[in-house]
């Protein structure tokens, strides 16, 4: 493991770069200005770049918010994430025709093809979880109060990611719902990071990869499960878990990851 003080030491050794979208290029609210230095240097060097997220919508309902962040249009053409990939499964009724929404209305984009098949809890087929209701946004007891009688029903979860912070406020995602259904013995079948199969929409055989992400769970996971390479950024999601880098080491341990580089933040 190293501490890289520039990519550009080592982006020499690498064709793709799959690079993490909040926690990395932006929080929420701006783009971080030293990622965006990055990306311009690696697509001046001919490199592939691929944005990976697990947001829990299509890819172009994230690339119109990176849009409203300013982000240049030219780095907009290969963004994939957990939404765009669950949607396949869902308009395919992969998991049954019936499906009760769990999430916030702005996530209605996922399943516009199929809004039709959109029914109670009740009387679902299968619960396709986005995140968490606007008005129940931090209160997971409510989640096991409303779900403990329907753990026979597949839950699909669009965003594994369990917590995201937008600016410096923590926010629960989608996989916070995943988990209070697994722990009341509920199946879970989760699209995104670190699961193998959006990899797969990524990049191909024979490509030398490195993963760039702020979440040791989904982005640092993903790549180990892959076996390609892998740069932490330790000053994202995990920023309340580790002070200085020299707590790193027992930080990776605790997740049961590996990674070949880290910075605090993407710098070129």
């Amino acid at each position: 493991m190293r501490d890289l003080n520039h990519l550009s030491e080592i982006f020499h050794s690498y064709d793709t770069y799959i690079i993490d979208l909040w926690g990395v290029m932006h929080d929420g609210i701006s783009l971080n200005s030293k990622a965006i230095e990055v990306v311009e240097n690696l697509s001046a060097n001919s490199k592939k770049i691929i944005f990976l997220s697990n947001a829990p919508r299509p890819s172009f309902k994230v690339v119109e918010f990176l849009k409203r962040l300013k982000m240049s249009e030219k780095f907009l053409s290969r963004i994939i994430t957990s939404g765009e990939a669950a949607m396949y499964a869902i308009n395919e009724n992969k998991f049954g025709n019936k499906f009760y929404h769990l999430g916030p209305p702005r996530d209605q984009s996922l399943f516009e093809k199929v809004i039709k098949n959109k029914t109670s809890l009740d009387k679902c087929d299968f619960i396709l979880c986005t995140g968490l209701f606007d008005n129940q946004e931090d209160d997971l007891n409510y989640y096991k109060e409303l779900l403990k009688d329907h753990v026979s029903k597949k839950l699909i979860c669009t965003n594994p990611d369990l917590i995201v912070h937008r600016g410096d406020t923590e926010e629960l995602c989608a996989g916070s719902v995943a988990k209070t259904f697994e722990l009341l013995g509920g199946e879970v079948i989760y699209y995104g990071k670190p699961y193998k199969e959006i990899y797969e929409m990524c990049f191909n055989k024979g490509e030398k990869v490195l993963a760039i992400g702020d979440n040791l769970r989904t982005d640092i996971k993903g790549a180990n499960n892959l076996n390609i390479d892998s740069l932490f950024v330790y000053n994202g999601v995990h920023k309340n878990e580790i002070k200085t880098k020299e707590e790193l080491p027992t930080l990776l341990k605790r997740y049961n990851v590996k990674t070949n580089f880290f910075q605090k933040e993407l710098k070129w």
